[in-house]
């Protein structure tokens, strides 16, 4: 049996990428960091779309390597056959949006890792594993790479696996023009058409744009050149024509190329053309691998490539298979994608990284309640919140489901510490106590101070909001949640908006699901909810159904605490486990409250109030597993 669908090999980098549009490459003040190089891109993409994906490179032992291989794995990309170098660094790559058709780029690829990749690197083991390997060009234009990958596919043929190769043809990484060019796509050369059509016979699958079978078949006459290939080749050629669509040879390459076989199409806006190419790659890929005809295979990548001409970037373009689906059912509403909201809400809800179905959070973002108890400073308050952390460290002792709510304003330093803990990290953002709603300084009037976050902070936000609120106060309160959300979706930072009607006006079962409505309607999509620890089955009933008629794909519900007594919290979570959209708890003074106030007035120690917090939030960890187990759902 074989355990992966599909491995590829060659190229990968870190590819920052200009925040800027429509301005030259000197001229970005800004970049985004994401994963690049086209085995890497395709094999984030193939698996967002359901397949199992690996990739075989190298990176450096710095940062940028260790990111990319974290962000591969988040992808749910197989990477064992990522190796590091210990002694080149990651590949990087700076690009730029300058219109639709213009897209500067400079490759940072001097004796990069990547390029380091040779036939020990080569596992046949692996290789074995899988029903398809992919090879991409750039890794024929040096003789120790070229060496790896003819092994790779050597060994794949032999275990019965299929292969496939883009051309990726960049003139510039065969040496064949400066660093200056890295936009260029096609210069003639008639050893590196000898390169590739040596191996061309390898391979079940190719697929290139005109201008890259240009060069594998060593003629400016698509028709021609498609012939040249065929003439040493058997594979499937799959010509991609851009806004005309791509085509597919099964067998003899007719007169015309609209004589192949292809798929439909979607008429949308240019955006970006950047990774394009592997985000079509991928989607037919999809189609290859699942045995779709090539119609169908051909829809699958037009589709991809849709997505990532409309959006910023390569593989954060790259739609899941159920934004795909979602996408090719309901069709085209609006040309500039990355414009459409329903569709740009799946593709953010679907494409979220982590495992958080289970959530046992320590709440210690108190700012005003600390501050009130006998003894406090700032200084004695952020040093218990790095006592808060160390006793949440000891909980989760390095396993999943465990996290903390921290502020950077008195808890900063615990903050910082916590960072690449493997702890969820929500970080507040309200003013303590404010009604109207309004943000902690630090935030900034225009919201900002998000962009100083690192993308693992989950943004908290408390309103203490009521159906029955006066209207000014709601459309003030509702004016900063929305602009706080798009903020939030601008930084790629995860929002969890916790209500809190009780402290406001009284309450019925539906109190809290009218608020949830409220907010989906006026365009707000929180990927957490923190709610109130309801006391009926019908209040839970009816805020699960309000959040999962507007959002199936939330991520889902924490029951906060409100420093209720153990006694009285283990009857809620009893209540609230019955709910599968209820991921956990996000409990903070009934957890450090007692400890706080005895070590603030120095009646404790740092080591007594550690074990003191400990064996509190143990239990409560234990009460919510516990109720979560006896409702049929594992931790």
């Amino acid at each position: 049996m074989k355990t992966l669908d599909v491995i590829t090999i060659g190229r990968s980098s870190v590819d920052l990428y200009g925040a800027q549009v429509g301005g030259r490459l000197e001229d970005m003040g800004s970049f985004q960091k994401y994963i690049g190089g086209s085995p890497c891109n395709m094999a984030a993409g193939t698996a967002r779309l359901g397949l199992k994906s690996a990739l075989i490179t190298r990176v450096g032992d710095e940062h940028m390597g260790r990111f990319i291989r974290e962000e591969l794995a988040r992808e749910g990309v197989d990477v064992r056959g990522v190796k590091t170098d210990p002694q080149r660094l990651t590949a990087l790559v700076l690009l730029g949006i300058r219109d639709d058709s213009q897209f500067p780029l400079i490759f940072y690829r001097e004796n990069c890792a990547d390029m380091a990749l040779c036939e020990d690197d080569i596992d046949p083991s692996f290789i074995a594993e899988a029903r398809a390997v992919v090879a991409t060009g750039t890794h024929l234009s040096h003789s120790r790479t070229e060496a790896a990958v003819l092994k790779a596919l050597y060994l794949a043929r032999e275990s019965g696996a299929q292969t496939a190769l883009d051309i990726d043809y960049r003139p510039n990484l065969w040496g064949l023009s400066g660093h200056g060019d890295g936009e260029n796509r096609f210069i003639a050369s008639a050893a590196v058409t000898a390169k590739l059509q040596s191996t061309l016979h390898l391979f079940d699958l190719i697929v290139g744009t005109e201008e890259e079978f240009h060069i594998a078949g060593g003629s400016t006459d698509t028709v021609a050149a498609l012939r040249a290939v065929r003439a040493v080749s058997g594979a499937v050629l799959v010509c991609k024509r851009g806004a005309a669509g791509a085509v597919a040879f099964t067998g003899a390459i007719p007169d015309k190329l609209e004589d192949g076989e292809t798929g439909p199409g979607f008429p949308i806006e240019v955006f970006n053309v950047l990774g394009a190419g592997d985000g079509f790659m991928s989607g037919l890929l999809k189609g290859w691998l699942d045995g779709e005809s090539w119609p169908v295979a051909l829809k699958y990548a037009n589709a991809c490539g849709a997505f990532a001409v409309s959006r910023h970037g390569c593989t954060p373009a790259y739609p899941s298979l159920e934004e795909m689906n979602y996408f090719l059912s309901r069709g085209v509403r609006e040309k500039a994608l990355r414009k459409d909201a329903a569709l740009e809400q799946v593709h953010w809800a679907t494409n979220r990284h982590g495992d958080w179905s289970t959530m046992r959070v320590f709440a210690f973002d108190h700012r005003m309640q600390m501050e009130a108890m006998d003894g406090a400073t700032p200084e004695k308050i952020g040093a218990f919140k790095l006592l808060c952390l160390e006793a949440a460290k000891s909980v989760q002792a390095g396993r999943p489901g465990y996290g903390i709510l921290c502020d950077g304003r008195l808890g900063r330093q615990a903050l910082y510490a916590a960072a690449g803990s493997g702890l969820w990290i929500g970080r507040p953002v309200e003013w303590p106590g404010s009604r109207p709603l309004e943000l902690e300084p630090e935030i900034g009037p225009d919201y900002g101070g998000l962009s100083e976050w690192p993308l693992e902070q989950v943004v908290k936000v408390l309103c203490f909001c009521h159906p029955d609120d006066p209207p000014e106060t709601r459309a003030e309160q509702e004016a900063t949640v929305t602009r706080l959300f798009h903020a939030c979706r601008r930084n790629r930072l995860e929002m969890l908006l916790e209500i809190i009607p009780s402290k406001v006006g009284p309450v019925e079962d539906d109190t809290s699901a009218r608020l949830i409505r409220r907010f989906y309607e006026i365009g707000i999509y929180p990927d957490w909810w923190k709610l109130e620890p309801f006391t009926s089955a019908v209040a839970w009933e009816k805020a699960c159904a309000a959040i999962t008629e507007n959002d199936p794909h939330v991520r889902g519900i924490v029951v906060l605490g409100l420093d209720a007594p153990a006694d009285q919290l283990a009857e809620s979570f009893a209540l609230a486990a019955r709910h599968d959209l209820v991921r956990g708890f996000a409990v903070g003074r009934t957890i450090f409250a007692d400890a706080a106030r005895r070590w603030l007035r120095g009646e404790i120690g740092d080591a007594e109030a550690i074990a003191a917090m400990v064996a509190r939030y143990q239990g409560l960890c234990q009460v919510w597993d516990s109720a979560r187990a006896q409702n049929g759902a594992g931790a």
